[in-house]
């Protein structure tokens, strides 16, 4: 499954990208165009990355990847499946290297402690807790993404601790 993207944030991508070209071109024979280039490749990476971000599990794993990076879980690792947001979680510290836009996607919450991020919407998305860091990802069908989840982690492990996925555990409407 896809994740779920934003428009404006590639219409930022692609603004900063334009950007660059317009300053690079009549600036070609500064000693210093490099930096230049070096920030126009750079660019174009991360909206790759941000481009190519996806979900999908298996018979054993669920598998969080972006071009060059993600993560996998073992789904009888996972101890809890719940509906989150970057707000909810704090982040505190980092750098740029850091951060969600940074290359890895380590992060520290003031509540969690430190998690993983392999995201594309930071405003709603899945919580999984396992193994030792959580993971925050930001499937396009979050709801029905999290059912898959839920079922196929509970015919490992049975209940989970926090399961949104479990139509058992609903509240009432």
């Amino acid at each position: 499954m896809g994740a779920r993207l934003s428009y404006a944030v590639i219409g930022a991508y692609v603004f900063m990208l334009v950007l660059i070209v317009l300053v690079v071109g009549p600036r070609s024979r500064s000693p210093y165009s490099w930096v230049l280039y070096f920030l126009l490749v750079l660019t174009l990476l991360f909206l790759v990355r941000y481009l190519t971000t996806r979900y999908w599990m298996d018979d054993v794993h669920l598998v969080a990847w972006r071009f060059l990076g993600g993560r996998r879980i073992a789904l009888d690792e996972i101890r809890s499946i719940e509906f989150a947001s970057m707000r909810d979680l704090a982040p505190t510290g980092g750098t740029f290297g850091m951060g969600a836009w940074g290359w890895r996607g380590r992060m520290h919450s003031s509540t969690i402690g430190d998690f993983d991020s392999i995201y594309t919407d930071a405003a709603a998305g899945l919580l999984i807790s396992a193994g030792a860091y959580p993971l925050y990802i930001s499937p396009k069908h979050r709801e029905e993404f999290a059912r898959e989840l839920s079922r196929r982690a509970r015919s490992y492990s049975g209940s989970l601790l926090k399961d949104v996925g479990d139509p058992a555990k609903r509240p009432p409407a």
